[in-house]
């Protein structure tokens, strides 16, 4: 914790107590804008050798001077006390100062994990996307049930974080079972609670309220996934075909509307009339940014994506929610589409992010786009971010080479 920088000490006399010439000196402490003082016992200075205006002792006179060397001493220890919690993190109060010199020891009530949940969820909702949200109250869950199992408790104190604590909880992810429909984690179910409780338990050593990394030495452990994505010809198939069903047309149009730009649902449903707006160029392009990240995004609108706004320009579902597109939720559009690939032909688990994943892929880095120029369009800020979702098609690695057979004569 840092140091505030109002801190000040000073000393003065209680003139209305003075008795046989005598009166008491009280230690006047400031501290970020408040004062308090102590009395100091067991002093008392004689009234013609105190200095109003500099509160200490008159340096003219011996019983002054002697007056001040006391004084010294006190502010000495004051300092003292100042500086050691400076060193050790503490906070930094009058209440905390006064204990300290008058030597008053109180009893510290450990902070519980639960106390960090909340602070940290009144934090993190103003700043994190609801979805993001919802995942940490999942990790949380799981938290509490471990508690539950391992403490015979719904709460810990935090300084019963350590190495084990965590090595024990992730086995303890592993063997979980869930009594619903749902899988076992895999690894890379089990790292994302980790990375959370990661999070939190930095915001608990920024807070000064763990002393150490209980993660220090801990190796999280992911496995590399290849992200689902359409061919040319499944996208096609997908654009295609002829949907009796309104629902099912309406889902395949915003599915491909997103193959087009690489929006994400959420971001793909907030869409409004004013996001489309006359590019650099003089076109038309998309202009939002993320909700997960509020990074911008700039997308210049493709003929096929075009035409799909087209279509639903005066659809009465969107324009009684103000945006381009009807909006139903995720989970019933991850539903719907896995009827759509069935009716289609198509073999992957469909789900809306394959749209994303396609648009990286498929539809501009397969056809020699700047892996730059997806990474700003995809509203990413790591470029590294981008490698993930995209990959070299076949048919862009046998163009290259055919362009260096002909280099190469």
């Amino acid at each position: 914790m840092k140091a505030t920088n109002k801190f000040g000490i000073h000393f003065k006399i209680r003139t209305e107590r003075v008795r046989d010439g005598k009166a008491p000196v009280f230690l006047g402490l400031a501290v970020g804008g408040k004062k308090n003082y102590i009395a100091l016992k067991n002093f008392q200075a004689e009234v013609i050798h105190w200095d109003k205006v500099s509160g200490g002792g008159i340096t003219t006179t011996k019983q002054g001077r002697e007056i001040n060397n006391y004084l010294d001493e006190v502010r000495l220890i004051i300092k003292g006390h100042y500086r050691e919690m400076q060193l050790n993190g503490r906070t930094i109060t009058i209440e905390a100062l006064k204990d300290a010199f008058l030597g008053i020891v109180r009893e510290v009530k450990p902070i519980t994990f639960g106390e960090l949940i909340t602070y940290h969820n009144d934090q993190a909702k103003t700043l994190l996307a609801i979805g993001t949200m919802r995942h940490y109250l999942v990790t949380q869950r799981y938290l509490v049930k471990f508690f539950g199992q391992h403490f015979n408790s719904s709460d810990i104190n935090l300084t019963v974080l350590d190495y084990k604590f965590i090595a024990d909880f992730e086995l303890f992810l592993y063997n979980h079972k869930p009594k619903d429909h749902q899988k076992p984690m895999d690894t890379n179910g089990v790292a994302k609670h980790l990375i959370r409780l990661k999070k939190m338990v930095n915001l608990a050593i920024k807070l000064k309220w763990l002393n150490s990394d209980p993660f220090a030495g801990f190796k999280l452990t992911r496995k590399r996934v290849d992200k689902d994505f359409l061919s040319e010809w499944e996208v096609k198939a997908i654009e295609k075909k002829h949907f009796e069903l309104d629902r099912l047309r309406m889902v395949r149009d915003i599915f491909i509307f997103s193959c087009y730009t690489g929006l994400s649902y959420v971001d793909m449903a907030n869409l409004k009339p004013d996001n489309i707006v006359k590019g650099v160029d003089g076109e038309k392009w998309i202009q939002t940014a993320r909700q997960k990240t509020l990074i911008p995004v700039n997308t210049p609108l493709l003929p096929k994506a075009l035409e799909i706004i087209e279509s639903y320009k005066n659809d009465y579902r969107a324009e009684s929610k103000g945006t381009l597109f009807p909006v139903i939720s995720n989970q019933k559009v991850n539903s719907y589409l896995k009827e759509i690939a069935d009716m289609c032909g198509v073999k992957k688990n469909l789900t809306f992010h394959v749209a994303r994943h396609t648009f990286a892929t498929t539809i501009t880095l397969s056809n020699g786009v700047p892996i730059e120029t997806v990474s700003r369009m995809l509203g990413h800020n790591k470029l590294a971010t981008t490698q993930i979702y995209a990959r070299v098609l076949e048919k862009k690695v046998s163009q290259d080479m055919a362009e260096l057979k002909k280099k190469l004569g």
